[in-house]
């Protein structure tokens, strides 16, 4: 499998699922601008979308979008690490890594495009609340997202909160959220991904 990239951006939660199995991958950095990877192929000629993350695999097929990519990962990589198709706790990891996807990465986004003044006090407003629901999650004391297993849904936040050092939005409101934080930085999986794309030295 060949995992490509952009440094810090949402991939990088599609790169530590990828970590966390143990099995042999590649990586190859895209330049989502120019549309490029780092060995000069077309990326838009490896997926029409030009974005990333994008999973080629061994087949040559490639398959997009994080929230499919890292389930997709842990069923095939590592069987039985992720909970049962059909059964509730799988669907609280399906609807956990939505929240992520369309609650918490989307409320991130405008962030990107420089907005200022009360446009941007409303969009903390709305990112904060948003937080807010984790960090209550978080308040039972339990280790991770959904209980006692790391599973995507750590991976995938972990990924977007990291953002908010880049916006200048201050996560110390949100003390669980921030020992969570820990805990997922202090990973073995989640230090090499993140070495591999110079976030850490």
């Amino acid at each position: 499998m060949k995992l490509y990239y952009s440094p810090g951006a949402c991939s990088l939660a599609s790169h530590i699922v990828l970590a966390e199995t143990g099995k042999p991958f590649q990586i190859e950095r895209a330049d989502i601008r120019a549309k490029t990877t780092e060995t000069g192929a077309d990326f838009l000629a490896i997926t029409p979308r030009g974005a990333v993350p994008a999973l080629q695999l061994d087949s040559g097929e490639v398959l997009c979008e994080g929230v499919a990519i890292m389930q997709y990962v842990a069923d095939s990589l590592t069987p039985g690490t992720l909970p049962a198709l059909g059964t509730l706790e799988r669907a609280r990891l399906q609807e956990m890594l939505n929240f992520i996807s369309t609650e918490v990465h989307k409320t991130y986004s405008p962030f990107f495009r420089g907005i200022e003044g009360d446009a941007r006090l409303a969009q903390i407003a709305l990112l904060e609340s948003r937080l807010k629901l984790v960090e209550a999650k978080l308040a039972d004391g339990r280790t991770w997202l959904l209980g006692d297993a790391f599973t995507p849904a750590d991976a995938y936040l972990f990924t977007v909160t990291n953002w908010s050092a880049g916006v200048k939005h201050d996560l110390s409101a949100f003390p669980n959220l921030l020992a969570w934080r820990d805990r997922v930085a202090a990973r073995p999986a989640v230090q090499a991904a993140m070495k591999a794309e110079g976030l850490l030295k």
